[in-house]
C-alpha cells in the first residue's frame, strides 16, 4: 500500500546528501555518482546497447521513474547507438510523481545529459492519476509514465518489455514494490529473452524473480554496494521484430488526421484516403471545443475522458495555429451541478488548477452578463480544425473507398467501380458516420447537427458550454448545435438557426441579443454515435483492420488519444491507453455483451 501523504506535501526532501524520499527515507540516486550508477546497474545490467542491435522497436519498462535520471541516461545512449529507423518505447511507473522543478534541480547535476534531460523536462508528466505520454521526436522515443500503484499500473499496461529497470526504493523500506504479485506481473509483461537489472540482491527479490521465471545472477555492485542483480526471463527466444507497416486511413476528419499523426510517430507510413477535402464531414466547422465530459461518478468513462482531454490539449498546444482561445466555462444548469462540479474538481483525474469552481459573480464578469455558477476548465481549448487537419494528415489520396478486401499480405482498397485504389498492411477506418459502410456490424448510427456562427463588432473571447455552447471565432462567435437523430440531411436550415439562437438566449440572453439582425452562417454534418455513447477504437474483428469512430460531439477531445491506441494495435507497439479503458472502447464490446445475455 502507498503510505498516506498530505495533499500539499512534496514526496522529495532535499538533504546535504541529495534528494531523498519523504515516504521511505531512501535516496533517489547515489550521492557518489548517480549517473555512473544508473549506467552500470541498469544500462549495462540489461546489456544495452547490444540488446537492441538489429531491432526496429525496443521496449524498456521501469519501476520507479523518480527524477527521470535512468530514462535520461537511456535516451542519451539510444541516440548514440540506436539502429537506423528504430523506435524506443519506455513504460515507467511512479506512485509519487515529482514536480518539474524538483526534476530540473536533480538532473542539473549532469550537464552531459543536458539534451536528454531537457527533452524529458519539456514533456514532464503531470500529477494526475493515470497514464501520461511523453513524445520525444528528437530521440525517436516515447515515454509513458503511469502515475499509479505499481501492481495497478502493470496490470493495465499492454506492452511487453525487452528490458526492465527495477529501481524501486530499498526492499527493506518499500517492500510493496518487490512483492511477488509485482514480480509476477513483471514476468507477465516481459518479451521472450527479456533482461532485468536492479541494485538490490535481497534474498526475497532473488527468490521472487526466480519464482516468476527469471534466471538470476549476482554481479559486482557499484560504489558502496558490493553486489547487484541481473536476470534473464525464460523461456529464451528470438526477439520479435515489427515489419514496416503501410497503414491506409480512411477518412480525413479529426479521427483520420489523428490516426495519420499517430502512425507516423510510431514509424509507420500513413496514407489518408478521402474523396473530399479534409474536414468535409463533421470536422469542418470554423472552430471546435476540446473539453472533457464531466462525470462525477469518477469511474472508467470519467478516466477515459480525462486522459483523452489531457492528451488532446497537450497536442493542440504543440500544433502551430491550432489554438484560438483558452479556457471554457461549464455553466451550471441545475441545482445539483455545483456539487457535481466540486466533486470532479477535487478528484485526482485532472491536474491541480485545471478545474476551478466559480461563483456567479466571477462567471458574470468573464461573460459580460448575468450567469450562474460554473466550472472553469482553464486548460480546455477552442481550436481551429483546419489548422489541426493540415498539420496532421500528411499525404492524402483523393479517392472514395467503397470496399475493402483481404490480400495475402494485407488489404486492398477498392473504389466504387471495383478497381483497386490502394493497398496496405493495415487499414484504419475513421470515416465517421460512413464507417459502417466499410466495417460490417459496426455499432454506429448518425445524429445530424447544425452549428451557427456570425461576425460581431467585438468578438466573443470566452467560450461557454451548458448543453448548448458558444465559442469564439476570429471575428465573432460560433454557437449551437442542434441534435437530431434519424435526420441525414446536410442542408443548412433557417429553422435550425432559430433553434440555436433560442438555446443561446436561454442561458446567455445578452449575447443572443447582440446577434439580433446578424447574418447567420452555418453548417450541418452527421455525427457518428454508438448505443452506449462511448467511442469505437480497436480491432474491427479481422487481422489488420481497425475502427476509429463513434466519437459523437467530442471528436476533437477523443481522437488524439484513441488514434494512438489504434495505431499501437496496428503497428504492434505499446498503447498509452490502460487495459480497462481499451476494453471500454473495444468495437467488439456490444457483441460480447449480447453473448453474455445469451442473445444470438
Amino acid at each position: 500500500m502507498i503510505p498516506p501523504l498530505a495533499a500539499d506535501a512534496d514526496p522529495l526532501i532535499w538533504t546535504e546528501d541529495g534528494p531523498r524520499s519523504r515516504f521511505y527515507g531512501d535516496i533517489y540516486f547515489s550521492t557518489a555518482d548517480g549517473l555512473a550508477e544508473s549506467r552500470a546497474v541498469f544500462l549495462q545490467g540489461c546489456g544495452l546497447p547490444q540488446a537492441w542491435a538489429g531491432r526496429d522497436r525496443f521496449v524498456v519498462a521501469e519501476l520507479g521513474f523518480g527524477t527521470g535520471l535512468n530514462i535520461a541516461a537511456l535516451l542519451d545512449l539510444w541516440r548514440a547507438h540506436r539502429p537506423p529507423g528504430a523506435r524506443l518505447h519506455v513504460f515507467s511507473v511512479e506512485a509519487h510523481p515529482l514536480s518539474r522543478a524538483d526534476a530540473v534541480r536533480a538532473l542539473a547535476a549532469w550537464p552531459e545529459l543536458a539534451d536528454a534531460a531537457q527533452a524529458l523536462l519539456d514533456q514532464w508528466p503531470g500529477l494526475a492519476a493515470g497514464f501520461h505520454r511523453l513524445e520525444l521526436p528528437a530521440f525517436d522515443a516515447i515515454v509513458d509514465v503511469a502515475v499509479l500503484d505499481v501492481a495497478q499500473a502493470l496490470g493495465q499496461w499492454s506492452g511487453r518489455a525487452d528490458a526492465w529497470f527495477l529501481d524501486g526504493f530499498s526492499p527493506a523500506l518499500n517492500p510493496a514494490m518487490w512483492r511477488q504479485e509485482v514480480l509476477d506481473l513483471v514476468a507477465a509483461r516481459s518479451a521472450p529473452g527479456a533482461r532485468a537489472a536492479t541494485f538490490t540482491v535481497a534474498g526475497a527479490v532473488r527468490r521472487g524473480l526466480a519464482q516468476a521465471g527469471f534466471t538470476i545472477a549476482k554481479q559486482p555492485g557499484y560504489g558502496r554496494k558490493r553486489e547487484r542483480l541481473e536476470a534473464w526471463f525464460e523461456p529464451q527466444g528470438a526477439a520479435t521484430t515489427s515489419p514496416s507497416h503501410r497503414v491506409a486511413i480512411i477518412g480525413a476528419g479529426v479521427a483520420g488526421a489523428a490516426a495519420a499523426r499517430a502512425v507516423r510517430v510510431l514509424g509507420g507510413e500513413a496514407v489518408v484516403y478521402e474523396a473530399h477535402a479534409p474536414g468535409a464531414g463533421a470536422s469542418g466547422n470554423p472552430v471546435a471545443l476540446a473539453t472533457p465530459r464531466l462525470d462525477a461518478g469518477l469511474g472508467p468513462p470519467a478516466r477515459l475522458f480525462a486522459q483523452a482531454f489531457a492528451r488532446a490539449a497537450q497536442l493542440y498546444e504543440e500544433t502551430p495555429g491550432a489554438v484560438v482561445a483558452r479556457g471554457v466555462l461549464q455553466l451550471a444548469v441545475g441545482e445539483r451541478d455545483p456539487g457535481r462540479f466540486a466533486t470532479i474538481a477535487a478528484s485526482d483525474l485532472f491536474e491541480a488548477g485545471d478545474l476551478d469552481l466559480l461563483e456567479p459573480d466571477a462567471v458574470s464578469q468573464r461573460l459580460g452578463e448575468a450567469a450562474p455558477a460554473a466550472l472553469a476548465m482553464e486548460t480546455a481549448l477552442t481550436i481551429a480544425p483546419a489548422a489541426v487537419l493540415s498539420a496532421w494528415i500528411g499525404g492524402q489520396s483523393r479517392v472514395q473507398v467503397a470496399r475493402l478486401e483481404t490480400t495475402a499480405g494485407g488489404w486492398r482498397l477498392l473504389g466504387s467501380d471495383g478497381e483497386a485504389v490502394g493497398e496496405a498492411d493495415a487499414v484504419i477506418v475513421a470515416a465517421g458516420a460512413q464507417s459502417g459502410d466499410l466495417v460490417a456490424g459496426a455499432a454506429l448510427s448518425s445524429v445530424r447537427g447544425q452549428a451557427s456562427w456570425a461576425a460581431l463588432d467585438v468578438p466573443v473571447v470566452q467560450a461557454a458550454a451548458w448543453g448548448g455552447y458558444a465559442a469564439p471565432t476570429a471575428d465573432g462567435v460560433l454557437f449551437g448545435a442542434t441534435h437530431d437523430k434519424g435526420d441525414t440531411g446536410l442542408d443548412v436550415r433557417d429553422a435550425d438557426h432559430r433553434r440555436n439562437l433560442e438555446t443561446l438566449a436561454s442561458t446567455l440572453p445578452a449575447l443572443a441579443q447582440r446577434l439580433a439582425g446578424s447574418r447567420l452562417q452555418g453548417r450541418a454534418a452527421l455525427r457518428a454515435v454508438t448505443p452506449d455513447r462511448l467511442p469505437l477504437a480497436g480491432s474491427a474483428g479481422q487481422a489488420g483492420l481497425f475502427l476509429l469512430s463513434g466519437l459523437g460531439s467530442r471528436g476533437f477531445t477523443l481522437a488524439p488519444l484513441l488514434a494512438e491506441q489504434v495505431a499501437a494495435l496496428a503497428l504492434g507497439a505499446p498503447s498509452p491507453l490502460p487495459g480497462d479503458l481499451a476494453a471500454l472502447v473495444d468495437p467488439a464490446r456490444f457483441e460480447a455483451r449480447a453473448a453474455r445475455r445469451g442473445r444470438p
